[in-house]
């Protein structure tokens, strides 16, 4: 055989090797866009859902949930929880391990209690200003009583507590990261099933496969499966959903006016030209669409419960969901409680153009106003809706004007007080409705909570703090539906919408499952 020819020959075999292996990489890497920006990798700043996404590929927790939002054990293998509810001890794995880093002088080291001792201390501490703090706020000690028993004592019973646990702000971080000038927000160092590669700011990120990971599947195969997340940063959601159709990202979550229509059909169904290239998943979402009211500025008309529950009779959710959702929600005609947590009300408003006309005219009467103009801030995606609802709040006399912000600006508006009339959302922290109710609890008035209504009722609040006491689950419950039959009557918001979470998936993703929470966990994907 010829000299040259074998050369070309063992050329092309090696060529072709080392392409199909080529291929074989880029198959085993998830490609994901994310519009909004993060400012963070560290998850003590784990506040957006950008953010938690990331940190759920990067770091775990003592516990964890499941996508049925049920409490499994994370770190820790197993705990105990007093009679009186006011203590937990966690007994911990002992072959967890920290990445790979150059921090540690054997380049990693396993995890004990102590560092969880180290991580809630850093978390509470006020020179880290961290926005998860709050999370500690009803804990009363906590220390490491050996390398894998943690113990936590809380001032009064929070049946919600181990909840509160599951959030990334939660996670174990190693007191080695914040040592002698490491960067940690940038180069974070985790025990997750993905550690940090690269990052360049608002432009791209790049994860890679844990090989220490301690967590397995049923056949006791190490996770993750995947070899890299590599995740873009373009912030014009149609641009993000156009490099998914054209197969350079594996995945998009949600639905934005800019392509929603393309992809669904009015009933919610894949559209037919997209039906052999990808797959639709849908479940329920604890998250809730609203506009709230600032209702202690009384130089306003929205101070006013008559204009507030005209507003609520005003128009007809069914419709609004049907036509601009494209079914891709729940109309909230019950309590602000999503569907999915116990202790919703379940009477709230519906369409009643007579009654919110009624009580529009009784304000002008008792006020002896002619007109009543409100001004409505929001951001640009919520546009369309918007617009409709003036649409429709006209019909009853009143006019609205529009304010369209930049996200940032309006999150700064509601938390500084300076919007009379916004358009929010409230995805769950945890699964629990506490966490929907703490947003009309006086003491958490913004700056320094959630209230952005800046609603007191004295009632509610005596509710409120009669539930983190009632540690008998169905009278809990019922608390929970008292405090928001309260919420729909003095109707501080306005519930547009219960949302469904919804992502759209190439044929070859699987594994990556939905959950009420819309988390992001993508050690069990396989592609």
């Amino acid at each position: 055989m010829n000299f040259r020819f074998v050369v070309f020959l063992c050329f092309v075999v090696l060529w072709s090797c080392s392409d199909n292996q080529k291929q074989n990489k880029e198959n085993l890497v998830f490609r994901y866009n994310e519009s909004s920006n993060i400012a963070t990798l560290d998850p003590a700043f784990a506040r957006t859902q950008s953010e938690i996404w990331i940190a759920n590929q990067l770091f775990n927790g003592l516990v964890q949930l499941d996508d049925s939002l049920n409490i499994q054990p994370d770190i820790a293998k197993k705990w105990t929880i007093s009679e009186d509810g006011m203590q937990y001890l966690f007994t911990l794995r002992n072959d967890v391990f920290f990445h790979k880093n150059s921090v540690f002088p054997d380049n990693t080291r396993t995890v004990k209690a102590s560092d969880f001792e180290y991580s809630f201390s850093r978390l509470t501490d006020e020179r880290t200003a961290s926005p998860g703090s709050w999370i500690m706020r009803n804990v009363k000690s906590f220390k490491a009583i050996n390398d894998t028993l943690f113990e936590i004592n809380l001032e009064k019973p929070f049946p919600a507590f181990l909840g509160l646990l599951t959030m990334k702000y939660a996670s174990v971080v190693p007191k080695e990261g914040f040592e002698n000038g490491y960067n940690f927000r940038k180069k974070p160092i985790g025990t997750g099933a993905f550690a940090f590669k690269f990052w360049e700011e608002n432009v791209k990120l790049v994860l890679r496969k844990n090989p220490n990971y301690f967590e397995k599947d049923k056949e006791g195969n190490s996770l993750p499966y995947l070899e890299a997340v590599s995740i873009t940063f373009l912030p014009d959601k149609q641009s993000g959903f156009l490099q998914f159709v054209q197969g350079k990202s594996d995945f998009i979550s949600g639905l934005d006016t800019s392509y929603k229509d393309d992809i669904l059909t009015p009933k919610g169904k894949l559209q037919k030209k997209y039906l052999d290239k990808f797959k639709i998943l849908k479940g329920s979402y604890l998250n809730t669409e609203y506009l709230g009211f600032k209702t202690n500025n009384y130089n306003s008309p929205v101070s006013d419960t008559r204009i507030r529950q005209a507003l609520n009779y005003g128009f007809d959710r069914e419709k609004m969901v049907a036509y601009l959702r494209n079914n891709m929600g729940t109309p909230a005609t019950n309590g602000f409680i999503p569907e999915g947590l116990y202790g919703r009300y379940l009477n709230g408003y519906s369409y009643n153009l007579p009654k919110a006309k009624e009580l529009v005219e009784q304000y002008k009467l008792d006020t002896k106003t002619n007109s009543v103009t409100i001004t409505l801030s929001t951001n640009a995606s919520y546009l369309d809706i918007a617009e409709y609802l003036q649409r429709e709040w006209q019909k009853i006399g009143i006019e609205v004007r529009i304010d369209v912000m930049p996200n940032s600006a309006l999150r700064q508006g509601m938390a500084t007080g300076k919007v009379d009339f916004f358009r929010g959302s409230w995805i769950a922290d945890y699964p629990d409705a506490e966490n929907y109710l703490s947003l009309f609890y006086s003491k958490n008035q913004a700056p320094n909570g959630p209230n952005y209504t800046h609603f007191k009722n004295e009632l509610f609040d005596y509710l409120y703090e009669k539930s983190f006491l009632e540690t008998d689950n169905q009278k809990r419950f019922e608390l929970y539906r008292q405090m928001d039959s309260i919420i729909i009557s003095d109707a501080p918001v306005i519930p547009l919408f219960y949302d469904k979470a919804v992502r759209f998936t190439s044929k070859n993703i699987k594994g990556l499952g939905i959950n009420p929470l819309n988390s992001l966990y993508l050690k069990r994907v396989k592609k």
